[in-house]
């Protein structure tokens, strides 16, 4: 019986036995005959709960399970990437460009403008990992996707988009040396690749924030009150992009003791698709449900006190004691 109306087993089961997302079959029952299923806090993807512990891989952007009728990109690194997140990946550092320009505007919008030139280099996981291990300091999230770093070493940076080969997977990596030369506090930015375009903004964003601390001479901050106020500018930068017809509102009015002007807008680049704006609330509900200390309590100390006193403000504050207003 379902709603008072009678049904045969077979066809309840057609009709209200839910069906995995993964292996598109019914999600089995367990041992109590009770239906059993997990699904992705964010996306709501249904799947069996074997698919935890059978080898099936994830997006390395967007976290959703691999489909068994659709078969995800694999990067070189091993990385699976889902179609819908390939289609805005940055994938060279000449194409990552046009989005450091966007964000250097958007913070010139708040009065934030880095006047140094900074390279900006897209890399594989493992130039990553290395460019990591020859800095002297610094803290990072278990997973690293960007650095900013303040050493002279050599990076091999991704300098031709690569392509798709058999099965799926990145082939045709061109690859090439950079020397990066220490004319300032910041030697170079650096940002795993394949991301998409609003994932790699939000991680440029954060990087930005950085090195902007670092030029700008603030110094012995706490790895919650640093990596917090990096994660509120990768924040309002998301916002600026995903919400339509105000793109700058957020950002600048919690910036508004900071510069009469608003942030840039988004515009100019184009219409966000469904799954982008999607994608965007997400990579924001990482940050806003974050549970580590120097990320997830620093971002939401810091957007408290961007919120209440503004950034300008809370930057100065900073500055001078090292820690957030409150």
């Amino acid at each position: 019986m379902h709603e008072d109306q009678p049904y045969h087993k077979s066809c309840y089961k057609d009709f209200f036995h839910p069906k995995c997302d993964v292996c598109k079959n019914f999600i089995p029952t367990n041992k109590n005959g009770l239906i059993e299923y997990r699904a992705h806090p964010f996306w709501m993807q249904k799947y069996c709960p074997s698919h935890e512990d059978d080898g099936t891989p994830r997006c390395c952007s967007c976290e959703r399970m691999e489909p068994t009728d659709i078969k995800y990109i694999t990067l070189d690194d091993g990385r699976k990437l889902c179609l819908e997140c390939l289609t805005s990946a940055t994938m060279d550092s000449p194409e990552c460009q046009h989005l450091y320009m966007d964000i250097q505007e958007f913070f010139e919008g708040l009065n934030m403008k880095v006047e140094q030139q900074v390279p900006l280099l897209l890399v594989e996981r493992q130039a990553l990992n290395e460019a990591l291990e020859a800095e002297k300091s610094g803290h990072h999230l278990p997973e690293t996707r960007g650095l900013c770093l303040s050493e002279e070493q050599i990076v091999r940076t991704i300098l031709k988009r690569p392509t798709i080969g058999p099965g799926n997977r990145i082939m045709d990596m061109i690859t090439g040396p950079y020397k990066l030369v220490r004319r300032c506090e910041v030697t170079a930015i650096l940002i795993l690749y394949g991301l998409p375009r609003l994932q790699t903004g939000s991680i440029l964003a954060h990087e930005m924030m950085h090195a902007y601390l670092r030029l700008k001479g603030y110094r012995s901050l706490s790895p919650q009150v640093e990596e917090g106020i990096c994660q509120v500018l990768s924040h309002l930068w998301l916002e600026s992009e995903i919400i339509a017809g105000a793109s700058g509102n957020a950002a600048s009015s919690s910036a508004s003791s900071s510069s009469s002007s608003a942030a840039p807008t988004s515009s100019k680049k184009g219409a966000k698709t469904e799954f982008e704006k999607k994608l965007g609330a997400f990579i924001k509900n990482q940050i806003e449900t974050d549970s580590s200390v120097e990320y997830g309590d620093g971002f939401r100390a810091g957007i408290q006190a961007v919120e209440q006193y503004g950034l300008r403000s809370t930057l100065d504050h900073m500055r001078l004691t090292g820690s957030f207003p409150y």
